[in-house]
């Protein structure tokens, strides 16, 4: 994968499952713009939480050229592996750990385990490139 192969606009679908058995979901769209060093990251959506209610939701991430992944305050987050794969990323105290599946391109997912003190859940992410109005 390159940084060329994310530019664009993506649905995308999150299940989140804590090892306590609630659940939540989140529904939007993410989009990746090219910058002079790279591309912002914008993923905006409705989260769901299985209790009821739902709220708007909103994060930014900084990618560069490699695939690294920088928080938008400029802090580094881990570096997506460009066939697919795992990455790591702690954050005291908790641990984060990413599996990255490219098999089904350009659909693909990003399950994310965390483990801490006061987190243990995970996340399943599924992107599927939104289709370009234009080209139809």
């Amino acid at each position: 994968m390159e940084l060329s192969d994310f530019l664009g606009t993506w649905t995308l679908s999150r299940d989140l499952d804590h090892a306590d058995g609630t659940r939540a979901r989140f529904d939007g769209r993410a989009v990746w713009t090219a910058q002079e060093d790279g591309a912002l990251y914008v993923e905006t959506g409705t989260l769901t939480l299985a209790m009821g209610g739902a709220f708007a939701a909103e994060r930014r991430y900084l990618w560069d050229a490699d695939l690294g992944v920088w928080f938008d305050d400029g802090r580094f987050f881990h570096t997506v592996p460009r066939g697919g794969g795992t990455a790591r990323h702690w954050c005291d105290p908790d641990q984060y750990d990413v599996a990255y599946d490219f098999a089904t391109w350009p659909d693909w997912t990003a399950v994310w385990t965390v483990k801490g003190p006061r987190k243990d859940y995970r996340s399943t992410t599924r992107y599927r490139r939104t289709p370009d109005p234009r080209s139809g």
